[in-house]
């Protein structure tokens, strides 16, 4: 079995072409989008988070509307940019959001990609310290998130204060029990897959990843993963982690899906440059017919490692078209495959 979700990007444009108009249209679809997935038996609803572009951006929010609408399904973010977060009020966010929703939070966080203007975390107000570069920034950011998740209390109470305080330090509230344990680094190379296992975290892996070896995506991620599993087994944790791949994946069944997704051209991976250094390999889509598709999906190798797919959808099609896109996988091609 299987755990598979979508993961939106939630993009918004003024254009006759595209069913989501405007930020408003995003996040109300987004919601949309969650109960229909819970609807069809999908296991999780995640949301990218992008600054300075017309997508979802302040995720929080969104989540914890999610959660009142929903009961059952996974709400998740894949990623959080954690050079633009303050540790202290997001760990704050992220309780109030995870208590709404019953305990059914799944966080992705990460360094980040890179963004629509430059060093955009600058204007968040923050700056790398001395010696740190903005990855570095980020992991930090996430470490002290981490450990506000824990509960402890760290903050000298006020001897005259406006309400009766519990004894001891005191801790950021609302504090959700259980989250620490499902919180997500989005990584890019097997170093950070490695890192993110010693501190206990989830691992997810998307359409992007460091070119390491110069082998196809699959098979890089599925050594990653197999890295991140073996640092999680060194480093003692007694619980079992959970790994998420992302891909994109369209079963053509009728007109729409044909015409849409039908015509071919990314059945490659594809090379580029994060900047002038980093070089990246970005993930193929899959797009066929069901039979077709299945066979495909099969020889997988980063799919076969992980417990959780996310599926990348084209939100600006419409709650319904994605629901139809869905449905589709979840019908046509899960069963096949043993996933659902």
């Amino acid at each position: 079995m299987k755990k598979i979700g979508f993961l939106s990007f939630g993009h918004w444009a003024p254009s006759a072409q595209s069913r989501t108009e405007s930020a408003a249209d995003a996040l109300l679809q987004s919601i949309d989008l969650a109960i229909e997935a819970e609807r069809l038996g999908m296991d999780g609803a995640y949301f990218r988070v992008h600054h300075f572009a017309q997508q979802l951006a302040s995720p929080f929010s969104l989540l914890a509307a999610v959660g009142a609408k929903t009961r059952k399904i996974e709400i998740g973010t894949a990623v959080i940019d954690m050079r633009y977060e303050n540790p202290h009020y997001m760990a704050e966010d992220a309780g109030a959001a995870d208590l709404i929703s019953g305990g059914r939070l799944q966080l992705g966080i990460s360094r980040g990609s890179p963004e629509q203007v430059i060093d955009g975390w600058r204007y968040f107000g923050y700056r790398p310290i001395e010696g740190e570069d903005d990855a570095g920034m980020g992991r930090r950011h996430a470490e002290e998130f981490l450990e506000l998740l824990r509960g402890k209390g760290f903050a000298q109470p006020n001897p005259r204060p406006m309400f009766t305080n519990p004894p001891g330090l005191l801790r950021l509230e609302p504090y959700s029990k259980g989250l620490r344990d499902r919180i997500w680094w989005g990584s890019a190379s097997n170093a950070t897959a490695e890192w993110a296992a010693k501190l206990g975290m989830n691992m997810q892996t998307s359409t992007l990843k460091f070119d390491e070896t110069g082998e196809s995506l699959h098979i890089q991620q599925a050594a990653q993963i197999r890295a991140f599993r073996a640092a999680w087994k060194e480093a003692g944790h007694t619980r079992t982690p959970r790994v998420s791949v992302s891909r994109s994946v369209f079963a053509l069944i009728d007109d729409r899906d044909r015409a849409y997704f039908g015509r071919g051209g990314q059945e490659d991976d594809k090379i580029g440059f994060l900047d002038e250094n980093t070089r990246a390999i970005f993930g193929r889509s899959y797009a066929a017919e069901p039979d077709i598709l299945v066979e495909q999906l099969r020889n997988d190798e980063a799919i076969a490692e992980a417990d959780t797919l996310l599926l990348t959808i084209p939100n600006q099609l419409g709650v319904a078209y994605n629901a139809h896109v869905m449905e589709a996988i979840l019908t046509t091609v899960a069963p096949a495959l043993g996933w659902h």
